[in-house]
């Protein structure tokens, strides 16, 4: 029988289920989302094949656990940001700092790993669900404005943002792209308005 080191069996299974997690986020990081298997994360933890499979039924599993628990810290992140405003424009201000931030700092390199990885169908609905906790901020500040068609301006929103990604990643200044992309944005979203 296992040692258990914490004061509840519910903890105890926490910390396990963060331990896999942490070590199948130190593999994708070094070696890619591919090298993500029972196997490598079980030797990685220090476990058996068959304690991993107590928390998860399969790498595939393991991995959509990993995409849903990293999306949720982002979304934190950016739901953080956006609280310290009270104006819905300084709220995309921050939203998009914070965004661009998040990306300039390296956080988001184990959820670029992962992008290529497939992911359980039955898990499809919960990974959607995580994604759209990182707009959520977004939507509240556009009905503030009062833009009619939300989605669209989400898409312009995101666009720019993946564009400004792009170019961090090819090493232009994180800073000045943030200026850069909050500008454009926020014009654009004036121009939305009825």
């Amino acid at each position: 029988m296992p040692r258990i080191n914490t004061a509840t069996l519910s903890e105890h299974r926490d910390w396990r289920r963060n331990q896999l997690i942490a070590a199948a986020s130190a593999i994708a990081l070094e070696q890619g989302g591919q090298a993500i298997t029972v196997a490598a994360v079980a030797e990685r933890a220090g476990l058996s094949r068959t304690s991993v499979y107590e928390y998860f039924g399969s790498s595939a599993e393991l991995v959509a656990d990993l995409v849903i628990d990293e999306l949720t810290v982002f979304a934190q992140s950016l739901q953080g940001a956006v609280a310290l405003t009270s104006d819905p424009y300084d709220a995309i201000d921050a939203w998009i700092d914070a965004a661009l931030r998040y990306i300039a700092d390296g956080r988001h390199l184990l959820a670029k790993a992962l992008s290529a990885t497939s992911m359980p169908k039955d898990r499809a609905a919960d990974i959607g669900a995580a994604h759209r906790l990182l707009l959520a901020p977004m939507h509240q500040a556009l009905t503030e404005i009062g833009i009619s068609d939300i989605s669209q301006a989400l898409t312009f929103i995101q666009g720019v943002t993946d564009a400004s990604t792009k170019r961090i990643e090819s090493g232009n200044d994180a800073e000045l792209e943030s200026i850069s992309a909050t500008n454009f944005c926020l014009a654009g979203i004036r121009a939305l308005v009825p």
